[in-house]
């Protein structure tokens, strides 16, 4: 079974980057996950109990980024894979990073990051 539960835009203020300034003055971040698994039992039962808590999975993200530091966002994207995989139920999940400003001159765009990850992936 393939459903998906899809968490957009969560945006967080958080201190990440190579440069020093980048760790010293924080910037924004947003990010995406997606989480997979079987998620019929509350599709039909339409009980909390039986749902995974997409309130749990924002506050997870949103704590997972603000109590560590990382230089590059390849290593927030897979703290963050780690911390969802080991307090959700998903089997499967896609987060992407975003750095709204990367600090590259004349650069006005986004720098993404996605990586997706599965429990097997816990035990390597």
């Amino acid at each position: 079974m393939s459903d998906q539960i899809v968490l957009s835009g969560i945006q967080v203020y958080a201190y990440h980057g190579v440069l020093p300034a980048e760790k010293k003055l924080g910037q924004r971040f947003v990010v995406d996950v997606t989480l997979f698994g079987d998620f019929s039992k509350a599709a039909r039962s339409d009980d909390l109990d039986h749902a995974l808590d997409y309130s749990q999975v924002h506050a997870l993200v949103i704590e997972a980024m603000e109590q560590e530091s990382f230089d590059l966002i390849e290593a927030i994207a897979g703290h963050l894979c780690t911390v969802l995989l080991e307090n959700t139920s998903a089997e499967k999940v896609e987060v992407t990073v975003e750095k709204s400003t990367p600090p590259i001159p004349g650069f006005t765009g986004q720098a993404l990051v996605t990586l997706s990850r599965d429990r097997q992936w816990l035990t390597k």
